[in-house]
């Protein structure tokens, strides 16, 4: 029986090819993404699948070869063997396309990443204009070196992490850390910005988010080292900032959800988004078993504006319909995007300078 392989299908589909050397990576979704530089549709050569994490869509090679085409999945194999004709050739292809694979670790255990973020995080400062700016959003200096932001290291990653080996912290399997041509270790360069830690429900650090200067889109962004050599890839943890209570707050982002903890004292559970839930069915399930009842959403008030936000949060509530939670949803001033902002600006800043 003929064996094909996902770039047959690619070249064959006429869809842009891996950028040299990686094995994943993203085009644009025909499903959810209405520009072309939108690219949500992950497409992993590895293991011949893909997956758009906007809007949910995934399969196989059939798969996307019908979501493209039109043609009835069951139709696809005798498509293809007429196309492309028995796949030995495009087989010798694909080898010199993907040759010599970048090796990428398995995230390591949490206590090992927490070690090891923690005496990352205090070989880093936080710059002044950082400062700043997390006051301006409502922390106080006590918070801010609680929290552990600091500002992302722009040189010396590499004598950073040969410190971090010597006193002993595991890098393998960290998401940001990884080696280079000479095999030595260093730590993923990313733009300038605020280094955010992501905790779990223990308050260790499970990865980092990075809030970056000077960009306007995709302001976020996960500390990671995939498609390095002997790199990670960080997941898409849940934050969990504050004592478990029957009532939770639940928002997108952790950073924002830090300054809603600061300001108000509610235990608050941040997702990287709200299309991105992978991990809150595990979290949720941990905290009731710490004795959570009742969740209450607050997501930015932008939502109602946005169907692909709106889709994701309907799935939202119906996950946690199925989990059988109680829940209900914040909503305040449209004025301000977030309840973060409406907190600060309105309830504190407004009132208390009347």
């Amino acid at each position: 029986m003929e064996i094909f392989h996902m770039m047959d299908v690619i070249s064959l589909l006429g869809l842009p090819g891996p950028p040299q050397g990686r094995s994943s990576y993203y085009v644009q979704c025909p499903c959810c993404d209405d520009a072309p530089r939108k690219r949500h549709l992950n497409i992993n050569l590895k293991k011949d699948v893909f997956r758009c994490p906007r809007c949910g869509i995934s399969g196989g090679i059939f798969d996307l070869y019908s979501l493209y085409t039109g043609v009835p999945r069951d139709k696809v194999r005798k498509a293809l063997v007429q196309n492309l004709g028995t796949p030995e050739k495009p087989d010798r292809e694909i080898k010199k396309s993907v040759s010599n694979p970048i090796v990428e670790y398995p995230v390591t255990d949490i206590e090992s990443r927490h070690a090891t973020y923690c005496a990352l995080l205090a070989k880093l400062s936080l710059a002044q204009d950082h400062r700043q700016n997390l006051i301006n959003r409502g922390l106080s200096d006590d918070d801010i070196i609680r929290l552990g932001y600091k500002t992302t290291p722009v040189v010396g990653m590499s004598a950073i992490a040969k410190q971090l080996q010597s006193e002993g912290h595991y890098l393998a399997g960290v998401p940001g850390f990884y080696r280079t041509e000479k095999g030595n270790w260093t730590f993923i360069q990313e733009k300038r910005g605020i280094l955010i830690p992501v905790r779990d429900i223990d308050g260790r650090i499970q990865g980092l988010q990075i809030r970056r200067d000077d960009v306007q889109k995709r302001k976020f962004r996960w500390v990671s080292s995939t498609d390095k050599k002997d790199g990670c890839r960080a997941e898409s943890w849940t934050h969990i900032v504050g004592q478990i209570r029957p009532i939770a707050l639940l928002t997108e982002g952790p950073m924002k959800a830090d300054v809603i903890h600061a300001l108000t004292g509610l235990t608050v559970i941040a997702v990287p988004g709200v299309n991105t839930l992978t991990q809150l069915e595990k979290t949720l399930t941990q905290m009731r078993k710490e004795g959570l009842c009742e969740i209450k959403t607050a997501f930015d008030m932008d939502m109602s504006t946005n169907h692909h936000v709106q889709n994701a949060y309907m799935n939202l509530l119906s996950l946690l319909d199925e989990m059988n939670f109680k829940f209900g949803t914040y909503v305040w001033d449209p004025r301000y995007k977030g309840l973060d902002d409406y907190i600060w600006e309105y309830c504190f800043r407004r009132r208390h300078s009347k």
